[in-house]
């Protein structure tokens, strides 16, 4: 049964926004008291909260997919859709968030730090938003955008002061157990641990958090074993203790080689940029098993060597725990000391980066097609005002085509070589397609036409009753005439017989 998940993929789907509203206030001896049509509420986030208080990412492994609500559609009177209720996942401190690429997006080092993974979408406006000065009562209100939806991938580096690292089997299980009140699965096999497990331990006035790193073999840094997925879990430790076995059994092995392997290890592993090597910070050598009397024997005879090279060494024992008083104390000194400094150091100014007035809100990628060149427009605004857009309203297609011109579209389309008639799409992928006509002029905001109507399009293939009328009295008018006219060619026809029969007889 899986107990501990450090890595997993989340499928996200923020909330879509609400519609805006078509309304017109109606009242008693006021038939159209002007647009009341409301907004539609924005969609839910989907937000990830650092916890200190969760400790793995087990239960997104098993629900892996998360979404936000949806906003409310907007009313009439003006009320507002409500906005969709966000969604809050509670991941462990240290939890790195990276895109489908791979690359980075957060760190959540930071108890609380919160991070819209998700942002939902946008709520459309009512009529009564869009109303103006000239457009007095708009026939249509703009549709909610969709939230966005994609893949997030999260990553758990364990966050803690000291990190217990050595050779499975070394008994860093049983020096977190009897350090502090965790309860790590302890055996007489390696790879008991098969994941970092975190304690803490009170020392004098000094508290610290300690993990039990898995055991690390020869080649971990190279991806041996399940060697990379056990450093990542070093990188955030401030302080390392080397627990080395002076009880093994193991041919070949003693202190001293397995000391030199897991420093190996430790010097080869990249660190990310900005953080302190691994090799050059605190490290304690705990020897351990000391109550068995052929580890005392080698220990001491050990000790003298690792002292030359500039290591603490402390005897240990976790089964009579000798020598654990002193090395806890010894860990929380060194703690103690690195607050100190990230306390008296200053925070780095945040630099706030503000975009330049004259960046660009669009740009025109002309593409090679079958049949001529596609012109598509890339850009938050015009994608985000062809999704507002309804599309089955004549009116709001004229206001997103003033829209469009306003941002200079049109200009740049005709720098870039287009012509009337071009293919014209906006987005990424299938989006939507258009035909453009520039010579229409800009007349949504006009009041000749009926509401819910623009006079530059004509989108409605279906004849009016008038129309129709007409049609059936011309139909009806050119079948007469030619009747009339067959009726003539009949007279014309029976007069020419009856001449012939007369002048016959007189014969």
């Amino acid at each position: 049964m899986v107990t501990f998940v450090d890595r997993v993929t989340l499928h996200l789907r923020a909330g879509k926004g609400g519609n805006g509203c078509v309304s017109v206030k109606r009242e008693k001896f006021k038939p159209l008291a002007g647009p009341d049509g409301g907004n539609g509420g924005h969609g839910g986030d989907v937000v990830l909260v650092a916890d200190p208080q969760v400790t793995t990412l087990l239960s997104y492994h098993h629900s892996p997919h998360r979404s936000g609500d949806n906003g409310g559609f907007g009313m009439g009177d003006h009320r507002s859709g409500a906005n969709g209720e966000s969604v809050e996942l509670r991941v462990p401190v240290g939890t790195v968030v990276k895109d489908a690429a791979g690359e980075t997006i957060i760190d959540l080092v930071v108890p609380g730090m919160r991070y819209v993974a998700a942002p939902g979408g946008q709520g459309g406006l009512g009529n009564a938003a869009l109303a103006n000065p000239k457009r007095k009562a708009p026939g249509f209100a703009l549709l909610g955008t969709p939230g966005w939806e994609g893949d997030v991938f999260l990553e758990l580096k364990t966050v803690a002061d000291v990190a217990l690292v050595g050779y499975p089997s070394a008994g860093k299980s049983s020096l977190i157990a009897a350090l502090s009140a965790a309860r790590p699965k302890i055996a007489d096999y390696p790879f008991t641990t098969l994941h970092p497990n975190l304690g803490v331990v009170q020392a004098g006035d000094i508290r610290y958090t300690v993990a039990d790193v898995p055991g690390l073999i020869e080649g971990a840094s190279e991806g041996k074993g399940l060697g990379l997925e056990f450093l990542r879990h070093v990188e955030r430790c401030t302080t390392l203790v080397h627990v080395l076995d002076c009880a093994t059994l193991e041919p070949g092995r003693d202190p001293l080689s397995d000391l030199d392997v897991i420093l190996a290890e430790l010097g080869n592993y990249p660190v990310p940029e900005g953080q302190l090597p691994l090799l050059e910070r605190p490290q304690l050598i705990a020897l351990n098993k000391i109550d068995v009397p052929e580890a005392q024997d080698l220990a001491d005879l050990v000790r003298p060597d690792l002292e030359a090279r500039g290591y603490r060494v402390f005897d240990i024992s976790t089964v009579s725990h000798a020598g654990l008083r002193q090395l806890s104390f010894a860990l929380a000194d060194i703690i103690a000391q690195h607050r100190a400094v990230l306390a008296a150091t200053p925070e780095p100014e945040r630099v706030v980066i503000r975009p330049k007035g004259s960046v660009k809100e669009f740009e025109i990628r002309v593409e090679g097609g079958t049949y001529g060149n596609i012109y598509r427009i890339l850009g938050d605004k015009p994608v985000r005002w062809v999704q507002q857009c309804d599309f089955q309203n004549e009116e709001a297609v004229g206001f997103l085509a003033d829209r469009l011109e306003k941002l200079g579209v049109e200009d740049e389309l005709f720098r870039v070589g287009a012509i009337a008639g071009s293919t014209v799409v906006i987005g990424e992928g299938d989006a939507i397609v258009f035909d453009w006509h520039p010579a229409l002029s800009s007349a949504a905001e006009l009041m000749t036409a009926p509401r819910g109507t623009d006079p530059r399009l004509d989108l409605n293939p279906r004849r009016t009753t008038a129309q129709r009328r007409d049609w059936y009295h011309e139909r009806m008018d050119a079948k007469a005439d030619a009747r009339a006219e067959l009726e003539a060619e009949r007279i014309a026809v029976r007069r020419a017989q009856g001449t012939n029969a007369v002048e016959d007889e007189q014969e």
